[in-house]
């Protein structure tokens, strides 16, 4: 295979852009390899009031672009996501590490929430409300909030950024987007293509750098009206305190630690196999992967054997090699969070059925990984593992499984399998998410929302519910005639 050049990593504010040369910058890593790919430049506190200012600038001339200009703009850059699919992939599976199907399956949604959002948002009405009195208009309309921060994650660095992106632009805001330091090639993408597209300069400002220093510098500016954040959730929870403090608005998608209700009247080894593919996709690093996976005791003694087999059967290794199914996890750290899971467990007496090391001496790899445990006491199952670990539990009765599963405070994505309806309406009732997918994998979608509950954050970045954070409503009362 010949790999397309990894772009330079540049600051972009207000159309200038700024390399990693004589200022502190960081190593991009691969983490198949330990290769280094780029340079990664830190932002300066003075870049940062400059980059709302142009951002704030921006804003007054895009607010009031038609929505069908608007429009355009977003759907040309979807069709340069198709065109240059295999090249964007390439570089994003030697930054994050995911297989390369997997990358051009993200290349591919991250084209269709950019087309979904540049037609949704010529669709963003407001109404007109009968009034009590003869003479009177009552109309409401929708206003974009302004300049809007967006701080993405690794693990979907580039669908994760154009559902920020894409929402806020199609909205009329412009949008000031803090990309995360292991995964900045998708960020240039998406610079790049919207400036191919046509999109005006400050539309769109990147930044680098100390996130704790641009996420406290620019929430406290009174010209950023709105955070979208993806991510952990203390992280999550200090920003919204920070938004709270500013007044600014915010859209929290947080972590999750999805429950997995499989009941008896299922083929335990079908659902075994499908459990398998999407717990390991991205190597387990996804919000909302099975996690959990709570088994009742007529169908654990079949369901277990066939989840082990299907989890050894997995070939793991680079992402651009032939055949890989499953990548190293995106860095370091997640090898040591992994490490100390497993210890935990083992101390705890949970069996680890298969995996529970890391794989070779290069890279970031960690082997599939499933973890028996009678009960909920170990930290697997009170912890996101955000890697490539299952933790599997029997249950007897649905009260029982619906009470483990909404023991925790987590609420962003459940699933359930089972051939009754009555089940399935019983659990999609009851189970405390925002997110809930019955015998299959039905979540993410741009048409569907897209968020969780409780301290899984609040707020959509999927449908028509994800653009109610980037618009205010204004309503507006008018008499035909003055009072005489």
């Amino acid at each position: 295979m010949t790999l397309t050049a990894y772009p330079s990593i540049e600051i972009i504010i207000g159309g200038r852009r700024i390399g990693p040369q004589n200022r502190p910058s960081r190593d991009v890593i691969n983490p198949a390899t330990g290769a280094v790919l780029a340079q990664q430049p830190a932002v300066t506190a003075e870049e940062l009031i400059t980059a709302v200012e142009t951002s704030q600038a921006a804003f007054l001339q895009w607010k009031d672009r038609s929505a069908l200009d608007r429009s355009g703009i977003l759907r040309r850059m979807a069709e340069y996501l198709r065109r240059d699919e295999q090249s964007i992939a390439q570089n994003l599976t030697q930054d994050m590490g995911k297989p390369l199907a997997e990358a051009l399956a993200e290349v591919r949604s991250a084209a269709d929430y950019m087309d979904w959002h540049a037609e949704e948002g010529r669709r963003v009405y407001g109404r007109i409300i009968p009034a009590r009195l003869a003479g009177v208009q009552q109309v409401v309309t929708r206003e974009p909030v302004g300049v809007c921060l967006a701080i993405a994650p690794w693990n979907f660095p580039l669908s994760q950024s154009i559902r920020k992106v894409a929402n806020a632009l199609a909205a009329g805001c412009t949008v000031i987007l803090k990309g995360a330091s292991e995964t900045p090639s998708s960020i240039m993408v998406i610079a790049n293509l919207l400036e191919e597209a046509g999109l005006p300069a400050g539309c769109l400002n990147i930044l680098w750098g100390d996130s704790a220093m641009i996420s406290e510098t620019l929430l406290a500016h009174p010209d950023v009206r709105k955070i979208s954040f993806t991510g952990s959730i203390p992280v999550g929870k200090h920003l919204a305190a920070l938004a709270g403090r500013h007044m600014k608005r915010a859209t929290m998608e947080l972590g999750g630690h999805a429950p997995v209700l499989v009941f008896d009247d299922v083929d335990a080894e079908a659902v075994a196999r499908t459990l398998a593919l999407g717990k390991l996709r991205n190597a387990g690093q996804v919000c909302i992967s099975p996690t959990r996976f709570y088994v009742q005791g007529k169908a654990y003694d079949r369901f277990m054997p066939a989840l082990v087999d299907a989890f050894e059967k997995i070939k793991v290794g680079n992402g651009l090699d032939a055949g890989t199914q499953m990548g190293p996890l995106c860095h370091a750290g997640r090898v040591a969070a992994m490490e100390g899971l497993i210890a935990d467990a083992r101390q705890n007496g949970a069996n680890v059925a298969t995996g529970g090391q890391r794989i070779g001496n290069e890279g970031f790899f960690y082997a599939p990984t499933i973890v028996e445990t009678p009960d909920d006491r170990i930290a697997l199952m009170q912890e996101e593992p955000f890697g490539p670990i299952a933790v599997v539990s029997r249950f007897s009765t649905p009260e029982q499984a619906l009470a483990r599963a909404n023991g925790l405070p987590f609420g962003l994505a459940s699933y359930v399998f089972t051939n009754s309806l009555e089940r399935a309406d019983m659990a999609a009732a009851q189970l405390q998410a925002g997110m809930v997918s019955i015998n299959h994998f039905g979540l993410a979608l741009a048409e569907t929302p897209f968020g969780g509950i409780n301290d899984s954050g609040y707020g959509s970045e999927g449908g028509m519910e994800s653009f109610d954070g980037y618009l205010n409503t204004k309503f507006v009362s008018r008499q035909s005639r003055p009072v005489r």
